[in-house]
C-alpha cells in the first residue's frame, strides 16, 4: 500500500478512536430531531462507504504488489452511496469510474451479490469478473441495473439522456423493455466532465426534450471534488454553469456529510421520477489518493489544500455522525471497519489467483456474436416478434401490433431512396419495437425525401426529428436500444457524424464488450454520404472518408448501390440489430439516391425490383457478369461506374466482371478471392482516398489470404471535395477506372491485351451472389 493510502487508513482510525462515546439511540430512529433519515440507514450508508474505501486500498496493495491493474479509486466521493440509497435497485444507472460506493450499497441490496468480490475481479482481471469478463475494470452489473460504462470523459452522458427518453416512449408503444415504466435514470461524472462538449450537449438534449413536453426522468449527478486530475475547477462554476439553468431543477447537496446527502438526493430522486424531468444533483466531495495509482498529487497540490480535503474526509464524518448520535459507539465503528477490511483483503487474497483470459479468442467472443441463420429468419419472418431466439439466450421485447401502412407494399421497379423508403416503411409495419428518427426525417421526409410520408403514417412517437446534435442523435439511439427498441437514426451527411464518432466507436461498439455481451446496443445508423452530387454541397455534403469507421470491432458497415440491395441490406442490418444486438452502420451513397439510368438516358437500367423476401447475408458480395479477364471489385457510386467501364472493355475484348462488395466491413473475403481466382488479375475501383480508403483493406486481405495475381487499385486523391466542377479533379471517374485496367492487363512487355471476342457483358441482371 502506498504511504498515502497508509496514513489515511490510519487517519481513520486515530479520528474515530478520539470521539467520546453518546448515549445510546434505537437504529431505527430519527438520527436526527425531526428528520425521516433513520441510524439504520446511516449504518447501511456506512458500511457501504467503509467497503469501498477498503476496495481502494485494495486495489492499491495489489497494484503495487503487481497482481493489479487498475487503481483510479473513488476515496473522497464516497458520499455518492447516499443517491444509490435514494433511489430504486431498477432504476438504471451509468455511473463515473469514482461512484464505488454507489455501487457497493446499490449492489448490497441485490440478492446474490458480492460487491466486494465483484470489484476485486475487475481490479485483477480475472475472467471470472462477472460484468466484463476480465476484459476492463469497471462498475456494472445487470442484476443491479447498473449498465457499464468506459472512462471516455462524459461519453456517457447521451446515452444517458437516450435512456431516460425511451423508457416512456417503450413504455407508450407497448414495448416491454428491460425497467419500469417510471423509472429514473441517475448518470454520473466528475466536474471536469461537465465541461466537456459531449456532457454539454447531453445536458442541452435534455432540457430541450423536457421543454417540448417530453417525458425525461433523468438526475445527473455531477460528483465536484473541485480537480480533473491537475487542473483545477473555479471554486462555484459548476453552480454557476448548472444552477440557475431553465428547465434543469438543481439540487446542492455536500456529499462529505450523510445527512445532507441522503437528504438532498432522496429529493432530487423524488422530483424526478414525480416531475419526469431532468434534475442536476451537485453532490460536492473531496478527492482523496489522487487521480489514480500511478499520480502523485504533491507535484501540483498544496499541503494546505490536501489537508483540506482529508479533514472532509466523508468516512470519517459518517462515522462521527454515528457515534455523535448515539447509534453506535467508536468500539463499534472501529470494529465494523476492521472487519469489512479483512473481508476485503481475504477476497483480495483468493480473487488474485483466478485465471486471466488466455486467448484472442477468449478476448474477442463478445464483440461480434453472429447467428446467419436466425439472422436470415428474421429478415423473412411475416409475423409477430418471437418471444425469444433460443440459440442466442435472449428474450425480445414484446410490442402490441403497430398501425398498418396505408395501402400495399410497392412492387414495381425503384430507385435506392425509394426502395430505402419502402423498407423503412415495412420494417414499421411489422415491428413495434421500430425507431426512425434524425434531424428532419419527419415533417420533411429527409434532406433527399428518403423518410417521405413515414410520419404521417405511422406517428410522431415512432418516426420523429431530433435537435440539431449528432451526439444526441445517437445517444438517442444507444439509450433506445437499451430499452428493448430497434432504434433506426439517420445522420443527415458522413461529414457531421465525424463530431461524434466516439459515441459509436467509444460508446456503442463497447458496450458487449466491457459487459461480456449482457448488454448490447442493437441499432441501424443511416448514413447518408460519398461524392458526386451534382452542384451542391462541397466538402460536408460530399464526404468520402469512411477510414474512421472500418477498423471499429464489431461494427458492420454496409454500403449498398441498387434498389434491390439497399431494401434487402437494410432488412438485413434490422435483423442482425435484433438477433445479435449488432452496431449497423448503413452507408446510402446521395448520389445514387435517384438515379435511374445507367448507360444511356432513358434506359431505367439502374432501377430494380426489391424482392419483399430479399436478404444479403453480412459479408457476401454481389457479381455483375463471368468475365474471365479482369475482376473490377468496388462498391457504392463504383459499380454503376465499373459497369460501364466494363462495357468499354468488351469493345478492347476484355471481358470483366463486377464484383460489388456491398460490405465494407466485414469484408466478402471469401467472394473476393474467389472471383480474384476466376480471372487472376483483380483492380480495385474505390471511390475513397488513397491513404486509409477500401482498397487497402481490399489489397491486404487478398495479400494475407496469399492471391498471387496481378493487384492494383485506383482510387479517389488524398483531398477533402471541393464545390463545383473541380470536384471531378480529385473524385474516382470511368476515364481513370478504365486506364488503371488496361495498365493492369498490359503484358510484361508493355503491349496491350490481343483482342479477343467477348463471352459476357456485365449487365446490372447477371448478378450472382
Amino acid at each position: 500500500m502506498t504511504e498515502l493510502a497508509v496514513d489515511l487508513d490510519e487517519r481513520f482510525r486515530t479520528a474515530v478512536a478520539a470521539l467520546v462515546p453518546r448515549p445510546g439511540r434505537p437504529a431505527d430512529e430519527p438520527i436526527a430531531p425531526g428528520g425521516a433519515i433513520t441510524g439504520t440507514a446511516c449504518l447501511e450508508l456506512f458500511e457501504a462507504q467503509a467497503t469501498s474505501r477498503h476496495l481502494d486500498l485494495a486495489a492499491r496493495r495489489l497494484g503495487s504488489a503487481r497482481r493489479g491493474y487498475y487503481s483510479i479509486g473513488s476515496s473522497g466521493h464516497e458520499g455518492n452511496a447516499a443517491v444509490a440509497a435514494a433511489l430504486r435497485v431498477t432504476d438504471p444507472a451509468l455511473l463515473h469510474y469514482r461512484s464505488g460506493a454507489f455501487f457497493v450499497h446499490r449492489a448490497r441490496r441485490v440478492p446474490g451479490l458480492d460487491p466486494i468480490r465483484d470489484v476485486l475481479l475487475g481490479v485483477v482481471a480475472a475472467a471470472a469478473d462477472p460484468i466484463s469478463g476480465g476484459r476492463h475494470k469497471v462498475f456494472g452489473s445487470a442484476a443491479a441495473h447498473i449498465i457499464p460504462q468506459t472512462s471516455t470523459i462524459a461519453s456517457h452522458l447521451p446515452r444517458a439522456v437516450g435512456l431516460a427518453f425511451a423508457i416512456d416512449r417503450a413504455a407508450r408503444l407497448g414495448v416491454a423493455g428491460p425497467w419500469p415504466a417510471d423509472s429514473v435514470v441517475v448518470c454520473s461524472f466528475g466536474d471536469a466532465s461537465a465541461n466537456h462538449s459531449t456532457a454539454a450537449g447531453a445536458i442541452n438534449a435534455a432540457i430541450h426534450t423536457a421543454h417540448q413536453g417530453i417525458a425525461m426522468p433523468i438526475l445527473f449527478v455531477c460528483e465536484d471534488n473541485g480537480i480533473g486530475i491537475s487542473v483545477p475547477t473555479p471554486p462555484e462554476w459548476i453552480e454557476q454553469a448548472y444552477g440557475g439553468r431553465p428547465g434543469l431543477a438543481y439540487f446542492p447537496a455536500d456529499g462529505c456529510a450523510a445527512l445532507d446527502a441522503l437528504t438532498t438526493a432522496e429529493a432530487a430522486a423524488r422530483w424526478v421520477r414525480d416531475h419526469r424531468a431532468p434534475a442536476f444533483l451537485h453532490l460536492r466531495t473531496v478527492r482523496l489518493l489522487g487521480h489514480a495509482g500511478s499520480d502523485v498529487e504533491t507535484a501540483y497540490r498544496r499541503p494546505a489544500d490536501l489537508a483540506a480535503d482529508l479533514a472532509r474526509d466523508p468516512v470519517t464524518a459518517t462515522a462521527r455522525l454515528l457515534i455523535e448520535s448515539g447509534v453506535a459507539t467508536p468500539a463499534d465503528v472501529l470494529d465494523r471497519y476492521a472487519e469489512l477490511g479483512r473481508r476485503v483483503a481475504a477476497t483480495a487474497e483468493l480473487v488474485s489467483a483466478e485465471p486471466k483470459l488466455a486467448s484472442a479468442a477468449a478476448v474477442i467472443a463478445p464483440i461480434a456474436p453472429s447467428h446467419p441463420a436466425l439472422v436470415r429468419a428474421d429478415v423473412l419472418r411475416t409475423g409477430p416478434l418471437p418471444r425469444a431466439y433460443p440459440d442466442t439466450g435472449r428474450a425480445i421485447a414484446s410490442a402490441d401490433a403497430p398501425p398498418r401502412r396505408n395501402g400495399a407494399a410497392r412492387t414495381d421497379p425503384m430507385t435506392v431512396a425509394q426502395a430505402i423508403n419502402d423498407t423503412l416503411a415495412s420494417l414499421l409495419d411489422r415491428d413495434g419495437d421500430v425507431l426512425v428518427f434524425g434531424e428532419d426525417v419527419g415533417r420533411k421526409g429527409g434532406v433527399y425525401g428518403v423518410t417521405k410520408g413515414l410520419q404521417k403514417t405511422y406517428g410522431a412517437r415512432r418516426v420523429f426529428d431530433t435537435l440539431l446534435d449528432e451526439q444526441s442523435v445517437l445517444g438517442t439511439a444507444l439509450g433506445s436500444a437499451l430499452a428493448g427498441l430497434v432504434p433506426i437514426p439517420e445522420i443527415q451527411y458522413l461529414a457531421y457524424l465525424h463530431n461524434a464518432a466516439d459515441q459509436i466507436r467509444g460508446e456503442a461498439a463497447t458496450l458487449s464488450f466491457f459487459s461480456d455481451g449482457r448488454y448490447r446496443n442493437p441499432m441501424v445508423v443511416r448514413i447518408a454520404g460519398y461524392g458526386y452530387q451534382k452542384g451542391f454541397g462541397g466538402h460536408f455534403h460530399n464526404d468520402n472518408s469512411v477510414a474512421a469507421l472500418r477498423d471499429i470491432p464489431g461494427v458492420v458497415l454496409a454500403s449498398p448501390s441498387r434498389a434491390d440491395d439497399a431494401a434487402a441490406i437494410l432488412r438485413t442490418c434490422a435483423s442482425a440489430a435484433r438477433v445479435d444486438g449488432r452496431v449497423c452502420l448503413y452507408l446510402e451513397p446521395i448520389a445514387l439516391y435517384h438515379t435511374r439510368d445507367l448507360h444511356d438516358p432513358g434506359d431505367d437500367g439502374w432501377l430494380a425490383r426489391p424482392s419483399a423476401a430479399g436478404h444479403v447475408e453480412i459479408g457476401r458480395a454481389r457479381v455483375y457478369g463471368d468475365g474471365a479477364d479482369l475482376t473490377i471489385a468496388t462498391f457504392a457510386n463504383g459499380v454503376p461506374m465499373s459497369l460501364r467501364v466494363a462495357r468499354r472493355l468488351a469493345r478492347h475484348g476484355i471481358n470483366a466482371r463486377v464484383l460489388d462488395l456491398r460490405w465494407l466491413a466485414p469484408l466478402p473475403v471469401e467472394d473476393l478471392l474467389r472471383h480474384a481466382h476466376a480471372t487472376g488479375r483483380v483492380l480495385v475501383a474505390d471511390e475513397t482516398r488513397r491513404s486509409g480508403g477500401v482498397s487497402e483493406a481490399v489489397c491486404t486481405a487478398l495479400t494475407d489470404a496469399g492471391f498471387t495475381g496481378r493487384l492494383a487499385r485506383v482510387t479517389s486523391e488524398d483531398s477533402f471535395v471541393p464545390l463545383g466542377p473541380a470536384a471531378a479533379t480529385v473524385l474516382l471517374d470511368e476515364d481513370r477506372i478504365e486506364a488503371a485496367a488496361l495498365r493492369l492487363l498490359a503484358d510484361e512487355t508493355g503491349t496491350r491485351p490481343r483482342r479477343a471476342e467477348a463471352r459476357h457483358s456485365p449487365e446490372f441482371d447477371s448478378a450472382g451472389e
